[in-house]
């Protein structure tokens, strides 16, 4: 019998061989293997997906990040953020960054919608006798007015980024540093009208919050208040000077506070021009609030019932799409015009672009020459669709200023509120700048100061200082920063200026410290300026003797007391690196004392809120 190769001659065939020790450990060795093999596969398909989730995360967050910034106009921040996404993207995904594809093309503009029936922007603008229903649109249900930063607003099928709050990132301008005398003599600046961020600030420190120091203009909170300059008896200006010991000293130096005062010609209203105006209304959800479109509607109705008959009201609106809702009404029409504003409401986001684009092609095509013609946009400034960006929205106004058009911009709102572009589009447009936070503040802007606000007397007015250096060793002026004119342009007439209405003043202090000579001319005021009826430029000066200058800032006239305090305080809140030695409690020291020496009610009662928001800053 054959035996079996793998049985030993000597083995019972009737017995089973035993099994060595590697065949008895088999089985559990598969179980382990298969064990071990499963968990490296998870691991693995973990692995792949963590990778793809990543990758897809930053692939979407480049998209994200290149459409917010061609949508905002700024391309090269959006190529920045791409190349760091890229990287990102690379390193999730373990080797070199896939392509990725460029994002679609902006969706085009929808056709502009009229508030009557629904035409497009190519029919023919409302006529006067526009009715309430025609005119009037719904805002959309739901729609948010203030949203947090970053919360996205959904507006015809279209997801737009909420504006962030600008004038909380604009930084403040850099403060102006003392000048030596014996290096640079002359101080030339542009004259400034505005008075908007001493009302903003105001409507900060009443809801309880210090403003942000890059909202604080020292020039424009001094020109809030009037100091009561002598009017000219010749020429259309006045200028006044003025100087006392400063209650802030420069080290152990001598130090003065100087103020140059200019005074406009008040004109009486029957002597203004015929005005043609267009009302160019911010009607975007942000201005859903009680402080914005219903106080503008308020601000306007009072501006309206000061017009004469032969004046002209046209008005455009802005939101997701622009549209005239009343053509060139006189004010005879007054009831007409009223209709028109009542039936305003708000709707979508907001396209400052188009609406300033749309209210100047209006301005242009019904200029009238012996009339004044204006623009007066009514807004908070923040814009998210269309251009958004300062410069962009800047150019739209640029060519039509040539041509006589004047820009008037009325801020309203807080929060979200673009003080830069308000202030910038002003400065473009030969125009004044103003914020309304309350009825009172419409009626000072809109009734008290109308002849001022439409009537120009002055185009492109610089002021410069010269200093006498054997009696002044140095000199600082406070504010007008942004305002700044080459010395050698101020008699180059085609550098743009400052426009100056009817009535108008204008005030600048100096810090100036002297050489401790007794006696001699200490400096010279000189203002140069265009006549907007004959193209005439006039230049008048004033010297100034150091022989002039007040004992003691005591001895001061209250209304040069109280322009020392105003200044002080927005230096204060400006973070100014030259006033952080003086505090609150000096600042409100000169201004009670100037306070109680005002007899006139009116400016009584100014100076006293002025005393009030000091006490407020000094408590947050």
């Amino acid at each position: 019998m054959n035996m079996d190769e793998s049985q030993s001659p000597n083995q019972d065939p009737s017995q089973k061989p035993e099994p060595s020790p590697r065949a008895r450990f088999r089985p559990r060795t598969y179980w382990w293997a298969f064990a071990a093999g499963l968990a490296v596969l998870l691991v693995v398909v973990l692995l792949a997906l963590t990778t793809l989730l990543g990758g897809r995360a930053a692939e979407n967050k480049v998209f994200s990040q290149i459409n917010y910034g061609l949508t905002n106009g700024d391309a090269s921040y959006a190529d920045e953020e791409a190349a760091e996404e890229e990287a990102v993207l690379e390193e999730a995904q373990g080797g070199a960054a896939a392509p990725i594809a460029p994002p679609p093309p902006p969706a085009p503009p929808q056709p502009a919608r009229r508030a009557d029936d629904g035409l497009t922007s190519g029919d023919a603008l409302v006529e006067p006798d526009t009715t309430e229903a025609e005119t009037e649109a719904e805002a959309p249900e739901g729609l948010a007015a203030d949203m947090p930063a970053g919360e996205e607003t959904e507006t015809e099928g279209a997801v737009l980024p909420e504006a962030t709050p600008a004038d909380q990132e604009r930084e403040p301008a850099e403060v102006n540093p003392f000048v030596l005398t014996s290096e640079d003599h002359l101080s030339t600046f542009a004259l400034d009208v505005d008075t908007a961020s001493y009302a903003a600030a105001r409507n900060y420190l009443n809801d309880g919050r210090l403003p942000p120091p890059g909202a604080v203009r020292v020039e424009e909170f001094v020109n809030y208040f009037d100091y009561g300059y002598p009017e000219p008896s010749q020429d259309a200006f006045g200028i006044s000077v003025d100087a006392a010991p400063s209650p802030w000293p420069t080290g152990n130096d001598e130090t003065h506070l100087v103020r140059v005062g200019i005074q406009g010609k008040h004109l009486d209203d029957r002597e203004r021009k015929d005005a043609v105006l267009t009302f160019v209304i911010d009607i975007s959800g942000s201005m859903d609030d009680p402080r914005r479109l219903p106080l503008v509607k308020e601000a306007l109705r009072l501006l309206v019932d000061e017009l004469r008959p032969t004046d002209q009201v046209a008005i455009v609106v802005y939101s997701d799409d622009t549209r005239a809702v009343l053509d060139y009404t006189s004010a005879e029409n007054g009831d007409t015009i009223m209709q028109a504003i009542d039936a305003l409401a708000t709707e979508g986001s907001t396209n400052v672009e188009d609406g300033l684009k749309l209210a100047y092609q209006m301005a242009g095509d019904h200029f009238e020459v012996e009339a004044v013609n204006r623009v007066i946009l009514c807004s908070d400034g923040v814009a998210n669709v269309g251009a958004t960006g300062p410069d962009a929205i800047r150019q739209v106004i640029r060519d039509y200023t040539a041509q006589g058009v004047y820009l008037t911009t009325v801020g309203f709102g807080m929060g979200d509120y673009n003080d830069y572009l308000m202030e910038q589009l002003a400065d473009d447009g030969n125009g004044n700048y103003a914020y309304v936070d309350t009825l009172d503040e419409a009626h000072r802007v809109f009734v008290e100061n109308l002849t001022g606000l439409l009537q120009v007397i002055a185009r492109d007015a610089k002021v410069q200082v010269d200093f006498n250096p054997d009696v002044v060793s140095r000199y600082r002026l406070l504010g007008y920063e942004n305002r700044d004119v080459a010395d050698e342009d101020f008699r180059n007439d085609t550098v743009d200026a400052g426009e100056i209405g009817a009535g108008h003043s204008v005030t600048a202090l100096y810090e100036m410290v002297l050489t401790g000579q007794a006696s001699g001319p200490a400096l010279t005021v000189s203002l140069r300026y265009e006549d907007p009826e004959t193209g005439e430029v006039h230049e008048l000066a004033h010297p100034f003797d150091r022989g002039e200058m007040l004992p003691s800032l005591e001895e001061a006239p209250p209304n040069f007391q109280l322009a020392v305090a105003v200044a002080g305080f927005a230096e204060h809140l400006r973070e100014s690196g030259p006033a952080q030695d003086r505090s609150l409690d000096d600042i409100l020291t000169i201004a009670e004392r100037a306070a109680a020496q005002f007899g006139n009610a009116e400016d009584h009662e100014a100076v006293q809120e002025f005393v009030r928001l000091v006490r407020r800053a000094s408590e947050l």
